[in-house]
């Protein structure tokens, strides 16, 4: 088939559900895989948060990754079905609705859009992780680099607004732009990845059993600390969805989407335990404290000398970049989506796509100022970082459940459809959604409990212990507020019904 031919095809396709083809079709299938690859991007999230896996569960907490690795497997494989049934942008808040009502998909959209946008936040200030150890003039802020002090979480705050307006500005200039930073970022990353596992296990200072012991501090017993542990793979293990943000900008969505989405968390979760597992066996030491306090850069500069592990900082530099890119494209996309149904406030123009770019740049620039305002907020809080990833991951799981959730309802119920000719799961599609409603549910409320030694290990005040449960309940009263004004809106008669209204599918969604 023709160029010319696939992208009519992949046009008429898309008026089946009511809409035009505004963006601009041009992304295959390595730009598709790269788009949810590097929103979990090993490199950034593994190196932000060893410490934490590491200090409370030990070596051993090495086993929660396969554990949390299986269980988004579960949610990635639903997940794939749906991008072959609805290649639509806002993939969340379009499978939510379609599957359930426009309510649930409309509270499915705004909380997936939220986590996003902070999430943009929590990965741009992972920069100051790296930066000051590859250079100390990247520490603009005091002398202390630490994250948990204060002139760390300050210096993160400027390096993270500066990475924000560039990701603002490659998105607004256009999808081609951002996909070729994309791929070239995910592939420095990969290589990268497999070059520093290689090095770091002919570096190995023990046997492979040292996963097989704790030697992290269990006061009260180890299953809690286990748990606890559990928050590093948990929170890296997310935004393989993404590929599922931009099905309106792939070629061939139904078939590239639900690959990509497989793809990025098997690529993920086998490089990411190999990386963990890697940066345990090369450690100087499991119990000086220097791992639990340093992480993974503490590995790669103690183990393989300030010049080699700086070069490979500089790939985990790319890898935060390409990172945080990927989250604003896909943040982008769902409030272009929501929009373009009119059901967020400012639709109106929010809902538009540049002629010139193909971009919707409005939503770019929403999406960049709002993650600014978050970190210029917290401006010297020492515990924002903690903060930040607790709020975004406990509001991405609830999001992925408004999805799996309905999608098991009407699997149980008898309703539930695949597409024929593309990715389905057959028979094992009901044992499989079970698993991940079951899993999702679990894990959010392990991310949700407000452990004061995990959110506020300073003794801050109680606020910061339950920030993450406040966030989130403040972020659902704002949600019912704009669903009321969105409500009365139509109820007015001042807008048109939108697809969202109407319920228009696809001919034999």
């Amino acid at each position: 088939m023709s160029n010319h031919a696939a992208e009519a095809r992949d046009s008429q396709d898309l008026a089946g559900f009511g809409y035009p083809q505004q963006l601009r079709r041009s992304l295959g299938s390595y730009a598709s895989f790269a788009a949810g690859f590097s929103f979990v991007s090993i490199l950034t999230t593994v190196f932000q948060l060893f410490f934490l896996g590491f200090s409370f569960g030990g070596a051993a907490f090495f086993w929660t990754w396969p554990i949390v690795f299986a269980g988004q497997l579960m949610v990635a494989l639903c997940f794939s079905e749906l991008a072959a049934r609805y290649p639509i942008s806002g993939c969340i808040y379009q499978w939510s609705r379609r599957l359930s009502t426009p309510t649930i998909g409309w509270f499915a959209g705004w909380t997936m859009l939220i986590a996003q946008i902070v999430t943009v936040s929590a990965a741009a200030i992972a920069l100051q992780v790296v930066m000051p150890t590859l250079w100390s003039g990247f520490q603009l802020v005091g002398n202390d680099p630490a994250l948990t002090s204060s002139d760390g979480a300050s210096n993160a705050v400027i390096l993270g607004c500066i990475l924000i307006v560039l990701t603002t500005v490659v998105n607004a200039i256009g999808v081609r732009l951002m996909a070729r930073i994309n791929m070239f970022g995910v592939t420095c990353e990969l290589v990268g990845v497999v070059a520093l596992i290689l090095l770091l296990f002919t570096h190995a200072e023990r046997g492979p059993g040292a996963v097989l012991h704790q030697t992290g501090a269990a006061p009260g017993g180890y299953f809690g600390v286990f748990l606890i542990s559990s928050l590093t793979a948990a929170y890296v293990m997310v935004g393989f969805d993404s590929a599922g943000e931009l099905a309106e900008e792939t070629k061939d969505p139904r078939r590239t989407a639900p690959k990509a989405i497989i793809r990025a968390l098997v690529v993920s979760g086998i490089g990411g335990a190999l990386l963990l597992l890697a940066g345990i066996l090369a450690a100087p030491s499991l119990t000086n404290g220097d791992l639990a306090a340093g992480g993974l850069p503490y590995v790669l500069t103690s183990s393989l000398g300030d010049t080699v592990g700086k070069v490979f900082l500089v790939d985990v530099t790319i890898a935060i970049c390409v990172c945080t890119l990927a989250i604003q494209t896909a943040a982008t996309r769902m409030m272009f989506s929501m929009s373009r149904d009119r059901v967020l406030p400012g639709h109106g123009s929010l809902g538009r796509v540049s002629p010139v770019t193909g971009t919707p740049i409005l939503p770019a620039v929403v999406v960049g100022l709002i993650a600014a305002a978050i970190l210029l907020i917290n401006v010297g809080e020492a515990s924002i970082f903690t903060a930040l990833t607790s709020v975004c991951i406990v509001m991405l799981y609830a999001a992925y459940l408004m999805v799996t959730v309905p999608q098991l309802v009407a699997r149980l119920r008898g309703t539930y459809r695949t597409q024929p000719g593309y990715f389905s799961m057959g028979r094992w599609g009901l044992p499989v959604n079970l698993i991940a409603v079951a899993y999702g549910a679990l894990q959010m409320v392990n991310l949700a409990w407000p452990r004061a030694s995990v959110y506020d290990p300073a003794g801050q005040g109680w606020y910061v212990q339950y920030f993450s449960l406040l966030f989130v309940g403040g972020a659902l009263v704002l949600g019912v507020i704009a669903y009321a004004l969105h409500r009365r809106e139509l109820a007015g008669g001042t807008t048109e019904h939108a697809p969202a209204e109407l319920g228009l599918e696809a001919a034999g969604a």
